[in-house]
């Protein structure tokens, strides 16, 4: 399994390889899903609370990305596609760039 980090600030895949942000995930990495998308780092935001699964957590996310770009999502149709974020459990590798 993927860590926390490495899933919120993967940029795309090589294969079975997640490819990570690194200058992103030493900066942000530690902070919450609601802290990310305040920043307006929604794509790491929406990631981390798919990595939560924490209700509260995607509340958050969508609340903000609504407040921003006037849209009216909710959490259950949010499509993953528009934020580019994938569930993908089969990683075996991480290459940071």
């Amino acid at each position: 399994m993927i860590s926390r980090q490495d899933f919120i600030f993967t940029i795309g895949y090589d294969g079975p390889a997640a490819v990570v942000d690194g200058q992103a995930k030493r900066r942000y990495g530690s902070l919450s899903a609601a802290e990310l998308a305040e920043k307006g780092l929604f794509r790491p935001a929406y990631s981390a609370a798919v990595y939560s699964q924490d209700p509260k957590d995607m509340e958050a996310v969508i609340s903000a990305y609504n407040r921003l770009a006037g849209t009216a999502y909710t959490p259950g149709n949010l499509p993953d596609r528009l934020l580019g974020v994938f569930r993908m459990e089969d990683i075996k590798r991480v290459i940071i760039i």
